[in-house]
């Protein structure tokens, strides 16, 4: 469903979820932070993922991940009262899931994903009392933090990598949605290719959704086929279906010169062919489990940065290469560490998107 479809939708759902929150009872309201600890002790927190849901093994992953970081830090376990997350199968469900975490009175309520935008902000308007963090897209209003990131910094170190490992000289990217934020994924990717590969031409390619492993794979297919042997991805739960084809190709073929880099957490295990192969390259971390954590402290202290903008990079190592176990030689990481550090004193700005879609 686009954003514009899912306006109109999206009212009808907030009005349903907004009087369906308002029926909770004072029982209810009680038992809702007797799991995790004293409502006075504690600061609680919760997510809402988008539809590529928790186990994505990318994006919403991490930011789980930084959610239980926080909770086990400060003693909280998981439900009412601690730290949780709702999972949203369909775009429909973002704006009643969030209302449900209003319900259970959590201290701070994290939407994943530049989808939610919309439905987060109609909520905190209704909810001007409750705390809302954004990832990857800003919000103006007071009591929303919006949480960004310089992905292209992390895609141009990737390009690099990929560029300088290349047997064949061609490369692929696949992205989810062409959305502002993968288009920053595209952007970095192929500038880092061009500053030490310029004779190379990324192939590019677009599933138009984040969680269907099938339209990723069938992409990958074809990149593979056409002799393109390194594939960054950032299709969040789509981008499973490019090691599942990486992963076949290998076990058919063990000869065959496969790769895949994985996006938003470390994808090694992703990439597992068997206790001896592994076909993932690195993976560019993005750090949203970082993001999540440092504002939920913020928040606990009294700080919360509503109507702000945070933005992670390379220079608060918001986004890095993880270890590629050895896969990258030594004097191409050198390489690689190299432009990090350039990059990251502002010698090089690295682009936003690509010169055709600027």
């Amino acid at each position: 469903m686009s954003k514009r479809k899912f306006g109109l939708a999206l009212s009808m759902v907030l009005a349903a979820g907004t009087i369906l929150g308002a029926c909770g009872t004072d029982k209810e309201k009680d038992n809702a932070g007797s799991t995790g600890g004293s409502k006075e002790d504690t600061f609680s927190i919760a997510m809402v993922t988008d539809t590529g849901g928790v186990d994505d093994k990318s994006f919403n992953t991490s930011a789980w991940l930084g959610i239980q970081e926080y909770g086990k830090e400060n003693n909280l376990t998981k439900g009412n009262g601690g730290f949780d997350y709702l999972q949203s199968k369909e775009e429909s469900e973002y704006p009643s899931n969030l209302n449900k975490l209003v319900q259970r009175d959590f201290d701070l309520i994290f939407g994943i994903g530049y989808l939610l935008k919309d439905a987060l902000e109609e909520v905190a308007e209704q909810r001007p009392d409750s705390k809302f963090a954004l990832v990857d897209e800003v919000s103006e209003s007071p009591n929303i933090a919006s949480l960004m990131f310089k992905e292209q910094e992390g895609a141009f170190l990737a390009g690099v990598a990929a560029a300088r490992m290349t047997k064949s000289d061609k490369i692929g990217f696949v992205g989810g949605m062409e959305i502002p934020v993968i288009e920053r994924f595209e952007a970095g990717f192929v500038a880092g290719v061009a500053a030490v590969r310029p004779d190379i031409k990324v192939d590019v390619k677009y599933t138009g959704d984040f969680a269907k492993a099938e339209l990723g794979k069938a992409h990958a297919n074809r990149m593979y086929s056409s002799g393109v042997d390194i594939i960054f991805h950032a299709a969040g739960g789509s981008g499973n279906g490019v090691f599942a084809e990486a992963k076949e190709r290998k076990k058919a073929d063990p000869n065959a010169n496969v790769w895949v880099i994985g996006v938003d957490s470390d994808q090694y295990e992703e990439g597992r062919v068997d206790d001896k192969t592994n076909i993932t390259l690195t993976s560019m971390l993005k750090r949203v489990d970082i993001a999540v954590k440092n504002t939920a402290e913020l928040a606990a202290k009294g700080e919360f940065p509503g109507g702000k903008v945070t933005t992670f990079s390379l220079a608060d190592e918001g986004i890095e290469l993880a270890d590629s176990r050895g896969a990258i030689p030594e004097e191409v990481l050198a390489e690689v560490d190299e432009f990090t550090k350039k990059i990251a004193a502002g010698e090089i700005e690295v682009p936003e998107f690509t010169e055709k879609k600027k």
